[in-house]
């Protein structure tokens, strides 16, 4: 069975909804209708523009332009970390320590998830190489931002408890327990959420594209099964060494809190 194939009228029709949208927040006054027309509009450009360079690189199956796109699919992973918290560190850090987190784990899945797992043939095949991965940095990058967010934003907040602790004769990893715990628990409910809800709320989006290309709907569930728990160990270790590493440069070796690592709340 073949996919049944869309029209440029076909999609132009569903941009209406966008465009339904916008007069809504018009009428309303919400203020969002410049913002959803040019979402509409970039996902269109961005999208055409990421076919044409997956069609590209399919037909030349070269590790090096393979590589070459991981590359920037991290490198602009790392900036959206950054870009979503409202508290981060200054300096270099603040760019390097999201972004450092998301290679080691979307890197260490995928790899696994290629070589020992899927197997292409060669193992490196940009048809499996490049979606695999982008479905893995999306929902890692999810869970850091949020669990930075939850850290930076919480250690602010209870700056008091964590000095009093620290003043008793607590160790900083003690001091933080509270806020690092937090913060792992925020990085971690979105993939445990979309887990749950899973084939009983929602159908994910990997499967979906798989049936309505005509693939046998149990061939799509089992590779559902697999990116969902390769989503679920790359989120877990981006988190994981994100927060723990955060807590950690947010204090100094003689166990004193450094809140001025953080930039201020409105330096974006």
């Amino acid at each position: 069975m073949s996919p049944i194939a869309l029209s440029a009228a076909d999609l132009a029709l569903a941009a209406l909804l966008v465009v339904a949208n916008a007069a809504l927040s018009l009428w309303l006054s919400l203020g969002l209708h410049r913002q959803l027309v040019v979402a509409g509009l970039r996902t269109v450009l961005q999208l055409i523009l990421v076919g044409l360079v997956l069609k590209t690189l399919f037909a030349l199956s070269s590790p090096a332009w393979t590589g070459a796109m991981v590359t920037v699919m991290i490198v602009v992973a790392g900036y959206e970390i950054r870009a979503r918290q409202e508290r981060r560190l200054a300096g270099l850090w603040s760019y390097g320590l999201g972004t450092a987190s998301i290679l080691l784990a979307a890197t260490m899945v995928t790899v696994l998830a290629l070589a020992g797992l899927v197997q292409p043939e060669p193992w490196y095949a940009p048809r499996y190489a490049i979606p695999l991965l982008g479905m893995v940095l999306g929902n890692c990058m999810t869970g850091i931002s949020l669990g930075l967010d939850t850290l930076f934003s919480g250690a602010v907040r209870e700056r008091a408890a964590i000095e009093a602790r620290l003043a008793l004769g607590a160790d900083r990893r003690a001091a933080f327990e509270n806020v690092v715990r937090r913060a792992l628990r925020a990085g971690l409910i979105p993939i445990i959420n979309a887990m749950s809800a899973a084939g009983l709320v929602s159908l994910p989006g990997m499967m979906t594209g798989q049936i309505l290309a005509g693939v046998d709907p149990l061939t799509a569930v089992k590779y559902q099964i697999l990116i969902m728990f390769l989503i679920s160990g790359s989120t877990g270790i981006g988190v994981f060494v994100a927060v723990f590493a955060g807590a950690r440069l947010l204090s100094d070796a003689r166990h004193r809190l450094r809140l001025d690592r953080l930039s201020p709340a409105n330096d974006r």
